[in-house]
């Protein structure tokens, strides 16, 4: 799927301010990285919280971590289709899904609402679209809670450390809230959303909020080795890892309670 499936003038032009708050987690499904930086960081200046996956593998890996809200799902994906993933998330989950599709391919739309889709979306859209339709599946899953998997937690524990989703907070082992500033709060609920797992720089940017990342963005260093101290500051031994030549790992065992 192309970047230029997305109307560049569109944000602009919603004319609709961002909600205050927001806890609505998305997932975007599509091996266009391009693409999928543009709708998350449309998404994010609207509040949402948006992780990215590239194709089935990696959306099967972060749904075994992340309880999603909405999850947009491009047709056309390498390995197993858009298609042939909704129908196996439907055999498990009640997630509202959104398709995207070609404008003109009837027969992806049909078989894909048969399969459990809630909405399609035709390429090529504009946010002003994408973001009604988000709207209103969203609306429509809160008036109906039963359609959505209930949350398992509201937290993350890792070597007897807890971070709070609900209330924003970092508990030490000793039940102490270290206080965590707004990067380093994103900057590790990025890790522990995908815990033993290296991640690039341009990936932490990414996962951590509203940034676009460049070549020379090394702010990302800055923020790891701030929350470094934080982590480690009792002695324990590094959580955080730098892979050479590759970028960050998160090391301990990470569940949600």
């Amino acid at each position: 799927m192309s970047a230029s499936a997305v109307d560049p003038h569109a944000e602009r032009e919603s004319g609709s301010p961002p909600p205050s708050s927001t806890d609505a987690h998305i997932l975007i499904v599509d091996d266009d990285g391009q693409l999928r930086q543009l709708v998350a960081k449309f998404l994010r200046g609207q509040g949402y919280r948006v992780t990215g996956a590239r194709d089935g593998r990696e959306m099967n890996d972060t749904l075994k971590l992340v309880v999603f809200d909405l999850i947009i799902l491009d047709v056309m994906l390498p390995g197993p289709s858009g298609l042939d993933l909704c129908r196996e998330l439907r055999k498990t989950s009640s997630t509202p899904i959104m398709m995207l599709t070609a404008k003109g391919d009837e027969t992806d739309r049909v078989v894909g609402l048969e399969m459990g889709a809630d909405d399609y979306l035709l390429k090529p859209f504009s946010t002003r679209e994408l973001l009604a339709r988000v709207r209103a599946l969203l609306r429509r899953a809160a008036l109906s809670p039963n359609l959505v998997q209930p949350l398992s937690g509201n937290a993350y524990q890792f070597e007897n450390w807890v971070l709070n989703t609900r209330k924003r907070e970092l508990s030490n082992p000793d039940g102490v809230v270290i206080d965590l500033s707004t990067g380093e709060y994103d900057m590790l609920l990025a890790f522990v959303e995908s815990p033993q797992r290296v991640l690039t720089r341009e990936q932490l940017l990414d996962l951590s909020r509203n940034r676009v990342a460049t070549g020379f963005d090394r702010s990302i260093d800055v923020q790891i080795s701030r929350l470094r101290r934080k982590l480690e500051s009792d002695g324990q031994n590094a959580m955080i890892k730098t892979v050479r030549g590759a970028g960050y790992m998160f090391v301990p065992t990470v569940r949600r309670v």
